[in-house]
């Protein structure tokens, strides 16, 4: 177990290098997360260096994390990835391993749900998704796997949004599928 701990730790100067990165995030993007106050994320952040090793996997892939919440029961802050298009370095993968291994050729890689476990994030809703699109405009030219609700995953399918047209769009595909233009968007809580 010790090994796991150590892999999923950040040197010094990769946590200050993260920390000053989302700071700057945050100043710039102030409408993500009225009235919230930066030093209180930080502290929080210091305190779960396992939380800040997630953020840095998501800042890593494109995700370019951002506070968009804090949940008032748990104190904890809730974070997604903000890149305006969806995370350049998680795409093409499938959604599940499920998916995967229905295909009989020219597999991808990796899946979605395999590498947002891998990363200890969360993947996106649909609401969540749709929470995040109130804060500006996202997946424009692309667009990202959401969470596929078990009755849907059943019959072989998996949801995708995107914002053409000024509106959001659900959408599905097989769970098979991959696309150089789709990616995913997850969701960390510290």
């Amino acid at each position: 177990m010790k090994s796991v701990e150590t892999k999923r730790a950040l040197s010094p100067e990769q946590r200050e290098e993260l920390l000053r990165a989302l700071k700057a995030r945050f100043d710039k993007n102030m409408n993500r997360h009225k009235g919230l106050d930066w030093a209180k994320v930080q502290a929080r952040l210091e305190g779960n260096p396992e939380k800040l090793w997630s953020l840095q996997e998501m800042e890593r892939t494109g995700g370019e994390p951002d506070v968009v919440g804090q949940d008032k029961k748990s104190g904890e802050y809730v974070f997604y990835d903000c890149s305006a298009e969806s995370p350049k370095g998680r795409t093409s993968v499938c959604y599940d391993r499920e998916g995967l291994e229905s295909r009989k050729e020219h597999r991808p890689k990796n899946t979605v749900m395999d590498m947002a476990a891998a990363m200890g994030i969360e993947l996106l809703t649909e609401e969540q998704y749709q929470e995040l699109q109130k804060l500006g405009d996202f997946d424009t030219k692309t667009s990202s796997w959401v969470k596929t609700p078990s009755d849907i995953r059943k019959l072989g399918g998996a949801l995708y949004c995107d914002r053409r047209y000024g509106r959001v769009f659900v959408g599905h595909n097989g769970a098979q599928s991959y696309y150089a233009a789709r990616a995913f968007r997850g969701s960390l809580r510290v």
